[in-house]
């Protein structure tokens, strides 16, 4: 089963994009919460996917409500510099949605309190503010996968050569 990745209104293309190819590359399905900051046929967005695209499933949705109410009996996890636990000290299970933050704000104060007990964070020196998005997607969704031992995933690499 895969995780799911939810982006609440991102804005620059090039993070959703790398983003993108995270998902794409571990069969992750990216969620999209409007307002974008770009169009979904931006050419950075796609550039910054590259030739992944064929292999994401990527579902947009109008609002965080919107997902809940379609996804209503799932597990929620919220990546914040707000949390109190570290996202490597909570148990993913299938079907695991991580939501992230606009690069500018991060997410809601008002939907991290609903949930308060399902965010999470990536540790940092104290003064750091935070980390780009699409590295903290990436540290998030490895960490899931993981946990889950990498399902689906092609774990053992060969020479080209010999």
């Amino acid at each position: 089963m895969p995780i799911h990745i939810v982006l609440v209104e991102p804005e620059i293309p090039q993070n959703t994009g790398n983003i993108a190819r995270t998902c794409g590359a571990t069969g992750s399905i990216l969620h999209l919460v409007k307002p974008l900051g770009f169009k979904i046929d931006d050419r950075h967005l796609k550039r910054a996917g590259l030739d992944y695209w064929k292999f994401l499933d990527v579902r947009i949705h109008e609002s965080v409500d919107e997902l809940f109410e379609e996804y209503e009996d799932k597990y929620f996890y919220f990546a914040t510099t707000k949390g109190r636990r570290r996202h490597s000290d909570i148990t993913y299970v299938d079907n695991s949605f991580i939501f992230f933050g606009k690069e500018t704000a991060g997410l809601p104060e008002d939907l991290l309190n609903r949930y308060y007990d399902k965010c999470i964070r990536i540790p940092m020196i104290p003064d750091a503010r935070s980390l780009n998005l699409s590295n903290s997607v990436a540290i998030v969704v490895y960490e899931a996968l993981r946990q889950l031992n990498y399902p689906g995933l092609n774990a053992k690499g060969h020479l080209t050569k010999y």
